[in-house]
């Protein structure tokens, strides 16, 4: 079994890239989608709209965000104990970066080329207001990971395995990377390190999981 965690600038093609992993390793591909509706039958049916403001929660942060955390640890946990997951975002990478079998992979970009890109994409016609998109998604993702996470820093290189700049490197050729590290996890001999089989997950939970994912099988 492996688990890869996918996180990206706004703008940096992560979900693209995700997704074509995905599909090329026949892995289950977990988006923020996917994680909401576990959450939702799980308990916490609030959790996007929390997500989406948390610049805003900061003053009752503690009472709303740890509740929401520990949930979504829980998910992520979950999902990493199952197996052959690629987890698109929601700070996988800080929740299962540790073990032996998990693959941590970062995109980025230059501001300028993911304005231009999210201008195409979401049929803006102002690059002004496109760049101002970008930021207002990047200032929410590193607000909810570095409030979440002591000592992440979610725009650091050391967080993650794997770095790519999609601003000079195709797509085509971020997937054929991400796949062979990812064999490398894979033929890594864990050498005592925790994995992801180790974790304890509740297994309500894991139940939900298993028929979100339409599978019962752990990897």
């Amino acid at each position: 079994m492996a688990v890869i965690t996918i996180s990206g600038e706004y703008g940096s093609e992560a979900s693209e890239i995700a997704g074509r992993v995905a599909a090329a390793l026949n892995y289950h591909y977990v988006d923020s989608v996917l994680i909401e509706k576990i959450l939702d039958e799980y308990g916490l049916v609030e959790f996007k709209e929390m997500y989406e403001t948390m610049p805003s929660l900061l003053s009752r942060f503690d009472e709303v965000n740890n509740r929401m955390k520990d949930m979504l640890d829980r998910v992520l946990r979950a999902l990493g104990r199952h197996g052959n997951v690629v987890i698109r975002g929601r700070g996988g990478f800080a929740v299962l970066g540790g073990l032996a079998d998990v693959l941590t992979v970062r995109t980025q970009a230059p501001l300028a080329v993911r304005a231009q890109r999210v201008m195409a994409r979401e049929q803006l016609d102002d690059l002004a207001k496109a760049t101002e998109v970008v930021q207002q998604y990047d200032r929410v993702r590193s607000t909810f990971v570095e409030s979440s996470y002591n000592d992440v820093v979610w725009s650091s290189a050391d967080a993650f395995n794997l770095v790519i700049d999609t601003g000079k490197i195709p797509l085509a050729l971020a997937v054929d990377w991400i796949i062979e590290a990812h064999q490398a996890v894979v033929l890594r001999e864990a050498g005592g390190e925790p994995t992801a089989h180790d974790l304890a997950v509740d297994e309500v939970l894991a139940q939900v999981v298993n028929a979100k994912l339409k599978c019962a099988t752990a990897h």
